[in-house]
């Protein structure tokens, strides 16, 4: 009963074995394989738009380089406070922009409000040089707080962020979970509402080490290439991280993996639904569980094997504690019912 994250699961089937079929012979090195010039003409297909990719093997490496592309130094990044740009990645969006800070804006379940947004940007003093300027927005797909962002409300605070001038970045490390959940086309969801730059991941969903920067608005692209070379991230052997995202791509695999990973969060979610001593804490949209236990049950679940995080940024009422459960494509039912058999008892 492992759900402390979709992290701790393995690779699939499928994707070990390409990664397998990619270490015969030579290849090209630094990105220049046939395998990784693949990765962009399938990724074109797929999100029904031209892009330019760049493949890199970590969620906070895709992420500090597309806000970088998008913020230059004296600018702020605009982002939800409880982003994953903001709490879990040391500054890194600050490292690699030179300069540029993040942000927090108010919203519900880790998702930015657009008429908090609005008002932050009108307000902005704009034209003093004592004064950081927006220089983007990021959100995250599904949100920290599992929740899943509609094309509407893509498109609303795209809107926002396009009058002022701001380009929009997508923290997509859970994008596939999202689509599955919706069951829409990936342009929905990305550059049809207003997205500028992607960081897609697949680690979390079946991957070893397997992240991309998609890039919708060529301008932004133009310095990507050489601000991977330069920090670090540009892989020499590509063709195995180019070999998982075309085993990922293909045949849907994507999203019958996040399919599963969702079904099974939400036999989770029905299971502390039913128990008179859990209660869910935000909806589940997508792949992770949010709920409040009592310090009881949850001595009780760990006890029994169930691994899982307290989630200690926000306190409950006295004896008990929010926590998050995190499905995965590996999770199996035999688990999930285990967790509720526990909850009943």
């Amino acid at each position: 009963m492992n759900f402390a994250s979709d992290n701790t699961a393995g690779i699939s089937a499928p994707i070990l074995s390409a990664i397998e079929a990619a270490n015969t012979g030579f290849s090209p090195s630094y990105a220049t394989d046939a395998l990784t010039r693949e990765v962009e003409s399938r990724m074109a297909e797929i999100f029904e738009h031209p892009v330019s990719v760049f493949v890199v093997t970590t969620g906070t490496a895709a992420n500090a380089l597309s806000l970088a592309a998008l913020a230059p130094p004296w600018t702020a990044v605009l982002a939800s406070h409880d982003a994953h740009v903001m709490t879990d990645e040391c500054g890194a969006v600050e490292m690699f922009s030179g300069g540029a800070r993040v942000t927090g804006i108010d919203g519900a379940y880790a998702k930015i409000d657009a008429e908090a947004l609005r008002a932050r940007l009108d307000d902005w003093p704009r034209g003093r040089p004592h004064a950081l300027q927006p220089g983007a927005l990021t959100i995250s797909q599904a949100s920290e707080f599992g929740a899943v962002w509609t094309p509407p409300e893509i498109e609303a605070i795209g809107a926002i962020a396009k009058a002022h001038g701001i380009g929009l970045h997508m923290d997509g490390a859970r994008f596939a979970n999202a689509v599955a959940a919706l069951d829409c086309a990936p342009a929905d969801i990305s550059w049809r509402a207003g997205v500028d730059i992607l960081s897609f991941g697949a680690t979390k969903n079946g991957a070893m080490g397997a992240e991309a920067i998609v890039v919708f608005t060529p301008a932004v692209a133009e310095t990507l290439e050489k601000r991977r070379m330069r920090s670090g991230h540009l892989v020499s052997k590509s063709r195995f991280v180019a070999a998982q995202w075309l085993a990922y791509l293909r045949d849907g695999h994507w999203l019958e993996l996040a399919a599963h990973a969702n079904a099974m969060a939400a036999r989770l979610a029905a299971a502390i639904d039913a128990s008179p001593g859990a209660r869910l804490a935000a909806p589940t949209e997508a792949n992770e569980v949010f709920a409040w236990l009592t310090d009881d049950i949850i001595g009780a679940l760990r006890a029994a094997g169930a691994v899982f995080h307290e989630w200690p940024r926000h306190g409950g009422a006295g004896g008990e504690s929010m926590v998050r459960l995190v499905a995965s494509f590996a999770t199996s039912t035999s688990e999930t019912d285990r967790f509720g058999e526990i909850l009943k008892a």
